[in-house]
């Protein structure tokens, strides 16, 4: 009976929430005054795509249909012409009446930011999902536009740009502006309720965490293409650069990592690790150019010496695995069956997975079984019943926790948390004052590769 109850509780109390902010746009819609952080009483809550690539055209999908205030695509940005386009035809097409961005709202260039988020009023959202290096950048001018933020992960990539973030988020609380960010197994609500269950000790003490990520070539990339910049082509190919993205470390393993931190209730205050770049070249025999290692293997430890271990590959003919675990005292848990929150989780009173052993599977109530929708109703109740909301904090600790991991692996090196945190190398500085002018962050070698990592040979920093 305790295990019924508990099992229905959480999904009641969000449906709720989710309920009452429906009353509130329906109110709006009525002709009653939101509160004062949205734009426009009585009318949509207007957005801006700044980053049109897939996920931003996903972002802006997720939004529309949280359904829980009217939302309204009115301007897009991106440095690349074709993306905005393929962005903007899919978008109206699918969503023709929540879709107005007539032609003098589509901006192209490294400036584009601006005009996009000029077009929004105060209490709107821009939804920034542009390559991670430039998070700091498109936030910093949403703060001072007044605009509620939804951020694509990871939202940085280094020490530096994460200190000024952590600064940025303390402003944007002050300002009582609303962020989220793309770790959308925070609102998986198998999730959620699995990391109550652990919290409550129904696993006993949290004493490992597995986490895997394995599958085919992923972020490798050869030659430049003629007719292209340096610039343009690093910010094309951001999973290659370890400036853009922190690599496929960064973007790939960042889930796993921040919903296993998530169910300890803890960040790992140090990492060590092993990767290496098995493949040089691709089945054709080019050249791989990029910066990634294809296998990664992490240690991390918590404060109170229990584990976490995570294993990241991109090879192709190796056995695939892509799910998390947890083991306690009393028993283990599958957190993520298939990649980054897949369903169900599971609680099992032993450590075997055996069907006979299981004390627990999570069932999501009609509606709710989409994490990536659920951020958005959580944002946008969030907004419309101006409750405190912001995500950025942690989702600058879940950044920085990945990226120690990653510079464990990459200079082969025990890396603690408050050294990442305070290290030095900024991988692209001067990011603010960037145009398509500009040299690119990076710059390839005389036979046209670019830095890699070298652990043992450079040790304070990634390369």
């Amino acid at each position: 009976m305790n295990e019924m109850s508990s099992t229905n509780s959480l999904p009641n109390r969000r449906e709720f929430l989710i309920q009452t902010g429906r009353w509130a746009a329906a109110s709006a819609l009525a002709g009653v005054a939101l509160p004062h952080v949205h734009a426009a009483a009585g009318g949509p809550l207007q957005l801006a795509l700044v980053g049109c690539g897939g996920r931003g055209t996903g972002a802006v999908s997720d939004a529309i249909q949280a359904g829980v205030v009217p939302v309204k695509l009115v301007a897009m940005a991106d440095v690349f012409e074709d993306r905005l386009r393929s962005s903007y035809e899919n978008l109206s097409r699918q969503f023709p009446r929540e879709v107005e961005v007539p032609a003098e709202r589509r901006f192209l260039g490294f400036d584009a930011y601006k005009r996009a988020m000029e077009c929004l009023r105060p209490g709107d959202v821009v939804i920034l999902a542009t390559p991670p290096a430039f998070r700091w950048v498109h936030f910093g001018y949403a703060l001072e536009r007044g605009l509620h933020v939804f951020m694509e992960k990871p939202v940085t990539v280094d020490g530096p740009t994460s200190k000024r973030m952590l600064e940025q988020a303390k402003q944007a609380v002050a300002r009582k502006l609303k962020c989220g960010v793309g770790l959308m197994s925070r609102h998986s609500r198998a999730l959620q309720e699995l990391a109550q269950r652990a919290h409550d000790g129904e696993l006993g003490e949290i004493i490992l965490q597995r986490g895997y990520r394995m599958h085919g070539p992923g972020g490798f990339s050869v030659r430049r293409p003629s007719g292209m910049s340096e610039l343009m082509y690093q910010v094309r190919r951001f999973h290659s650069f370890l400036w853009a993205s922190g690599g496929v470390f960064s973007d790939y393993y960042i889930h796993i990592i921040d919903h296993l931190c998530w169910m300890k209730n803890a960040w790992p205050v140090r990492a060590q690790a092993l990767g290496g770049r098995h493949y040089k070249t691709d089945a054709e025999g080019r050249p791989y150019v990029d910066q990634n290692f294809d296998v990664y293997a992490v240690e991390y430890t918590y404060a109170d010496g229990t584990k976490l271990m995570f294993d990241g590959r991109c090879m192709t003919g190796c056995q695939d695995l892509y799910a998390s675990y947890m083991h306690g005292t009393r028993g283990m848990a599958v957190v993520s069956s298939s990649g980054d929150c897949g369903l169900p989780s599971r609680i099992f009173k032993t450590h075997q997975m055996r069907r006979s052993d299981l004390v627990w599977e999570s069932k999501v109530p009609a509606g709710q079984d989409n994490p990536y929708v659920n951020e958005w109703r959580d944002l946008l109740t969030a907004i419309v019943r101006d409750e405190p909301y912001n995500e950025l904090e942690r989702g600058v600790m879940a950044s920085v926790v990945t990226s120690m991991g990653r510079m464990a692996a990459h200079t082969g090196q025990e890396v603690t948390l408050e050294e990442m945190l305070n290290c030095e190398h900024e991988m692209a500085p001067g990011l603010d004052r960037l145009t398509a002018e500009s040299p690119a962050p990076l710059q390839p070698g005389p036979d046209g590769r670019y830095p890699v990592p070298t652990p043992g040979r450079l040790r304070n920093r990634e390369y």
